[in-house]
């Protein structure tokens, strides 16, 4: 039974100005942020005149084919894969959205989570305005066509001040692409250049797909705009009085390995996780195995570190996607049934040590623990390269209530009884930090401590509610 607060993720974004079949180079971009979001996938480019985009709910290769790209010309766009953080999984809520306003054509496309989009949709809607989709990102649009911005200087700076929450931005007109990183830089987003091309990509595994060279992160509260002119960028909040805040989740979970976000090698940082998880946690065995493919690099440190040879216990099929991220607690379960086979011959008779990246509901764990003791595993011993995930995220990750967290209300040894293991260790707060250099990063989801406004909890179908019922 699912939670009446849905589980929330967040997306990813990819942009190209300059570059001749933008929607060719689009499409290779979110295709490798796949990752961050399977439920629909959309793309919107200029040609300078107008704007044309195609959206479908599926996966980026069964929504694009060679024929849908080559009716999408223009050297300028923005493209997005989608897991709902607001709106329920309609077509109506694929990003971009597109719209028009007096002064021309827009296409927007958002990755987080906006914790006052409730309270603005509604004093738009008091006033007249008509919403078309359940999204929080479609309060942007509003701002940027309310005359209050529109009609004074800094006009899309003074709209992103009135949001609040995580969220990275991108935005297109015919004639220009900009990108906004949220004041408490929560989400992350790279400038990259391809020749004279400039791109700008959720994560920089996005910017080397495409032959791009990263350039730089995104500062925080930094809106950069790219037309004929190149590249200009203007701060539209300062930092805040505590400082940035970045995601420490995307490291542990979200980010393809080969990524560089929040100046870290995400590679890297995990495999330090997994070698101070074997020095905080150390237990005689005879493997060590990861849960592919999020536990593949703490697998490695931790094999590293204690001198336990590293082995596959589990064979992935890749054609299954992540199921922490699908955004159903049944479609999360019969995703797991198949995602994941055991290598029999391998576990069985072994001691072993299975690392995993977290434990949120604790379903996942207690199966997969259950099949390798149904291989023949002679014990199990479950290391997370994280610490308890004890509190509910109100900026885009998918955690839900505190109720349905496992660790939200039992300690470590009543999560281990659970999941049927014969010890669990987690890493500890300051083993999460020391890799990142301590400060800077957003750990709301273990402790608790909060560093943004949070709105409090949202359904993910809440912004539609009246409409979709109002359906046929």
């Amino acid at each position: 039974m699912t939670s009446p607060w849905s589980p929330r993720e967040h997306c990813g974004l990819f942009g190209v100005y300059g570059l001749p079949h933008a929607a060719q180079a689009i499409y290779r971009g979110l295709f490798a942020l796949q990752h961050r979001g399977q439920e629909g996938a959309g793309i919107a480019v200029s040609n300078g005149t107008t704007i044309r985009f195609y959206k479908e709910l599926g996966l980026v290769s069964e929504v694009f084919s060679p024929k849908k790209l080559q009716e999408l010309p223009g050297s300028a766009g923005i493209g997005h894969v989608r897991y709902s953080t607001t709106g329920s999984n309609r077509l109506e809520n694929v990003q971009p959205i597109v719209v028009e306003c007096v002064d021309g054509l827009w296409a927007v496309a958002h990755n987080g989570n906006l914790t006052n989009a409730a309270l603005l949709r509604r004093q738009y809607q008091e006033s007249g305005a008509i919403f078309q989709t359940g999204t929080d990102s479609e309060v942007l649009v509003h701002l940027l066509a309310d005359p209050l911005f529109r009609l004074r200087p800094r006009r899309i700076a003074r709209a992103l001040n009135e949001l609040a929450g995580a969220y990275a931005f991108l935005l297109l007109t015919p004639f220009s692409i900009m990108a906004a990183r949220d004041p408490f830089g929560f989400r992350p987003l790279s400038i990259g250049r391809l020749g004279e091309a400039w791109i700008v990509a959720s994560e920089t595994c996005a910017l080397a797909q495409i032959g791009a060279d990263r350039i730089r992160d995104l500062e925080p509260g930094e809106l950069i705009t790219v037309n004929d002119r190149g590249l200009s960028s203007e701060r539209f909040a300062d930092p805040p009085v505590n400082g940035t805040t970045c995601c420490v989740f995307e490291l542990v979970y979200f980010a393809r390995p080969d990524s560089r976000i929040f100046g870290c090698n995400v590679h890297a940082v995990r495999v330090a996780y997994g070698a101070r998880l074997a020095r905080e946690h150390p237990v005689a065995a005879d493997l060590v195995i990861p849960i592919p493919d999020s536990g593949n690099s703490a697998a490695l440190g931790y094999s590293r570190e204690s001198g336990i040879p590293l082995d596959c216990g589990f064979i992935r099929n890749h054609y299954i996607g992540r199921t922490f991220i699908m955004p159903q607690q049944e479609d999360r379960t019969e995703g797991v049934d198949l995602k994941l086979s055991v290598l029999a011959d391998t576990v069985r008779g072994k001691r072993l040590v299975v690392v995993d990246d977290s434990i949120v509901r604790g379903t996942t764990a207690r199966r997969r623990v259950s099949r390798l003791r149904e291989a023949g595993a002679r014990e199990v011993h479950v290391r997370v390269a994280s610490p308890p995930c004890r509190f509910p995220c109100f900026y885009g990750v998918d955690f839900p209530t505190r109720e349905e967290l496992i660790a939200g209300a039992n300690e470590v040894e009543d999560i281990r009884a659970f999941i049927g293991a014969d010890s669990l260790g987690y890493l500890s707060l300051n083993g999460l930090f020391e890799p990142v250099g301590g400060g800077g990063f957003c750990a709301a989801c273990f402790t608790g401590d909060y560093p943004a406004p949070t709105g409090g909890p949202m359904a993910k179908d809440q912004l539609e509610f009246r409409w979709e019922g109002a359906a046929s």
